[in-house]
C-alpha cells in the first residue's frame, strides 16, 4: 500500500478496528475513493493504546488489524492510493482529526460487540453529529444480505425538507448519483394536520356537544404547496448536474419511515446532520437519528458547510 500524504485531492478516510463490520466498511469506501479519484487513508484507532516501541528495543509484535486490511485490498484490488494509518486515542477524537481535511468519512456501524439490530453504536452516534466532512455508515450482515457493486449499487435517496435542508445536503445527494451513475429519488413528506374536531375532547359526557361541521380538506393545498417548494429548491441543481436523473416526489406521512423503508432497494440514503438545540450544542434531528438506527442501506449524514 503506497502513501498519499502528497495527494493533491482530498482523501476518503475508512476507520477500521478488524472486525467483518469495519472491514465491510473498508470494501465500500475504497469503491468509493475510485469513483471519487481520492486517495483512500485506512485509519485504524488503537483506543488505550501505549506509544510504539518497547523497553530493550524489543520489535512490535504484528499487527492483525493491518494484516485484515491488506488481505481486503490485495484480494479486492485498488486503482487508487492507500494508505494505513494506526492512530492513538478515542474513536470520536481521532476519527475527528483524520478527517478535518477529508473528502469523505466512512464507518461500520459498530465494532466488536453491540446489538446486531441497531445500526449505530455510541461512537458512530458522536461522529454523526461532529465530524468535519461527510459521515457515511455502512451497515453490516444483519441489516442487509449484500452490498453488490459496492459504492455504485442501488439508487440515492435524499430526504429533503425543503425549508430546512442545506444546499450541502441536496448537493452531496446529486454529486454521489453523479459519481456512482445512478439515479436520483428525492421524497419530501410532511404530517397531516389533524382536523381541529379531533384536538378536543369533552371532560365529561354532561358537557359534550354535536360534532363539529366538517372542515374543508386543505391536504391538497399543503401537497400542492409543498410540491412547488420542492420544485423549486432543486431546479439548481438539476442545471449542475444535468446527467443526474431523478424523480422528485411529496407525499403525506412520517419521513424517517420512508427513507427506511426506500433504504431496503437504495444504494445509499442522504440526510442532513443535525439541528442546533437552543443551549447551543448541536443534536442529530429525529428522522437523521431514526434512518441512522433502522436503514438497510448506507447512510451518509451530511453537515450543512460546504461538502465535495
Amino acid at each position: 500500500m503506497s502513501d498519499t500524504s502528497t495527494a493533491p485531492e482530498p482523501p476518503v478516510v475508512v476507520g477500521v478496528d478488524g472486525s467483518a463490520h469495519s472491514l465491510r466498511a473498508l470494501e465500500w469506501a475504497l469503491g468509493s475513493a475510485e469513483r471519487l479519484g481520492s486517495p483512500l487513508v485506512v485509519a485504524h484507532v488503537r483506543s488505550g493504546a501505549v506509544p510504539t516501541g518497547s523497553p530493550g528495543g524489543a520489535p512490535e509484535p504484528p499487527d492483525p488489524v493491518l494484516r485484515a486490511v491488506r488481505t481486503v485490498v490485495e484480494e479486492r484490488g485498488h486503482r487508487v492510493p492507500v494508505r494505513y494509518a494506526p492512530l492513538d486515542g478515542t474513536v470520536t477524537e481521532a476519527l475527528t482529526a483524520a478527517s478535518r481535511d477529508a473528502r469523505l468519512l466512512v464507518t461500520g456501524s459498530r465494532g466488536h460487540g453491540g446489538f446486531a439490530t441497531l445500526l449505530l453504536g455510541s461512537a458512530g452516534r458522536t461522529l454523526a453529529a461532529t465530524a468535519p466532512c461527510p459521515l457515511v455508515v455502512v451497515p453490516h450482515e444483519a441489516r442487509t444480505a449484500a452490498l453488490e457493486s459496492g459504492a455504485g449499487a442501488g439508487r440515492v435517496l435524499l430526504g429533503l425538507a425543503a425549508e430546512e435542508t442545506p444546499d450541502a445536503v441536496v448537493a452531496f445527494a446529486f454529486g454521489a448519483a453523479h459519481h456512482r451513475g445512478v439515479p436520483l429519488e428525492v421524497v419530501t413528506a410532511f404530517r397531516i394536520p389533524p382536523q381541529p374536531g379531533a384536538l378536543l375532547a369533552a371532560p365529561s359526557p354532561a358537557l359534550q356537544v354535536p360534532p363539529p361541521l366538517p372542515f374543508e380538506d386543505d391536504t391538497e393545498q399543503i401537497l400542492r404547496e409543498a410540491e412547488r417548494e420542492q420544485t423549486a429548491r432543486l431546479a439548481p441543481f438539476a442545471e449542475r448536474w444535468p446527467g443526474v436523473g431523478f424523480t422528485a416526489s411529496v407525499v403525506p406521512g412520517d419521513a424517517a419511515g420512508r427513507l427506511v423503508e426506500g433504504s431496503r432497494d437504495a444504494g445509499l440514503i442522504v440526510v442532513g446532520r443535525h439541528h442546533r438545540h437552543r443551549f447551543g450544542s448541536l443534536l442529530l434531528g429525529s428522522v437523521t437519528h431514526a434512518v441512522l438506527q433502522h436503514a438497510y442501506c448506507p447512510v451518509a449524514v451530511v453537515p450543512p458547510g460546504p461538502s465535495a
